[in-house]
C-alpha cells in the first residue's frame, strides 16, 4: 500500500453515519486497495475543518457545501434527506414564528453552518441564533436559558417524551413548501485527489451502503454503540429516517431538491451563489 491509498472519512458519531459507514469500518466490503481509516466528529467541526479544505473526504452540511464547493465535489450517494421531516424547533411553552424571526426570541443552535441553521433562517428571516453542541441544547430549553432550541439528530424522535413543544418541523415545513425533501448532508471528496482515487472512494462508500442496507441486523448492531439512549426500535426507525433510497442516490428529485434549496438560499442573502458538483 502507498501513502497514497490511505484514505481518511470524516463523519459524525451518530447512529445513521454508523450504519452507512459499518462495511467499510469492519472490512465487508472491497475498497479497490484503498486502506480506510474512520474519525469521528460533530457536523458543525466537520463543516469547518472541511472550509479550510483539511479533510479528504467527509460528511458535510450542505449548507457549509456552498462555501466549499471549489475545493469539494458531492459525492454520488451518501447524502441525507429529511423527507416531510426534519430539524425540529422546540420550546417550553408556545413561541411563535413571528417572535423568532423578529429576533425576539433566540434560538440556541447546533451550528452556524449546518442546514439546520440555514432552513430555520428560510423559515423565520432574522432569526437570531447562539450556538452550542448539539447535544447541550435541549437541557438549555429546558433551564429557561433559551425559550426555544432547534434539535437534529436523535432528538427530534424524542423532545415529546422529554416534555417539549415542536414549534416547526423545518423538514416537513420544506416539503409543504416545495414538494421535496430538505437536503441536510452529504459526504464530499477533495477535488485534488484526482479521478482515479475519487472513483474508488466512491465506490467503496456505495458498497459500503449497499452492504449495510442488505445487511441490517449487523449494521444495526454496529450503529447502536452511536445511538445516544435510543432504544433498538427508536434507532431503527431513526436509521430508516437517514438512510434510505435518497442515500443509495440522489437521483434527479434529489440532485434538484439540493440546488433548490442553494438557489433559495442564496436569494435570501444567506449564502453564496454555487452549483451542486458531483464525482462521477
Amino acid at each position: 500500500m502507498t501513502f497514497s491509498d490511505a484514505i481518511t472519512v470524516a463523519h459524525s458519531p451518530d447512529s445513521d453515519d454508523a450504519f452507512m459507514f459499518y462495511a467499510l469500518a469492519e472490512g465487508r466490503v472491497d475498497t479497490e486497495g484503498l486502506a480506510f481509516t474512520h474519525e469521528l466528529s460533530d457536523i458543525e467541526s466537520l463543516n469547518r475543518r472541511a472550509m479550510t479544505g483539511e479533510l479528504a473526504v467527509t460528511a458535510v452540511s450542505f449548507h457549509a457545501y456552498a462555501r466549499l464547493a471549489d475545493r469539494y465535489l458531492l459525492l454520488p450517494h451518501g447524502a441525507s434527506f429529511g423527507d416531510g421531516y426534519g430539524p425540529v424547533v422546540v420550546a417550553r411553552c408556545a413561541v411563535t414564528r413571528d417572535e423568532i424571526a423578529s429576533g425576539a426570541v433566540a434560538v440556541a443552535s447546533p451550528g452556524d453552518a449546518t442546514t439546520a441553521a440555514l432552513a430555520l433562517k428560510l423559515w423565520a428571516p432574522g432569526a437570531a441564533t447562539s450556538v452550542m453542541p448539539f447535544d447541550r441544547i435541549g437541557d438549555a430549553v429546558r433551564s429557561g436559558a433559551f425559550r426555544a432550541g432547534l434539535l437534529i439528530h436523535e432528538g427530534q424522535l424524542t423532545f415529546k417524551e422529554e416534555g417539549f413543544l415542536e414549534v416547526v418541523d423545518l423538514g416537513r415545513w420544506w416539503k409543504e413548501e416545495t414538494g421535496l425533501p430538505l437536503p441536510l448532508g452529504g459526504n464530499v471528496v477533495r477535488r485534488d485527489l484526482g479521478p482515479d482515487r475519487i472513483g474508488r472512494i466512491s465506490r467503496a462508500l456505495s458498497r459500503s451502503i449497499e452492504y449495510g442496507l442488505a445487511h441490517r441486523g449487523a449494521a444495526l448492531d454496529h450503529a447502536m454503540r452511536y445511538a445516544r439512549g435510543l432504544d433498538r426500535d427508536k434507532a431503527d426507525r431513526f436509521v430508516g429516517m437517514y438512510v434510505n433510497s435518497w442515500t443509495q442516490g440522489y437521483g434527479e428529485v434529489g440532485r434538484h431538491a439540493v440546488q433548490l434549496l442553494l438557489d433559495r438560499a442564496h436569494a435570501a442573502g444567506l449564502i453564496p451563489k454555487v452549483t451542486a458538483e458531483y464525482a462521477p
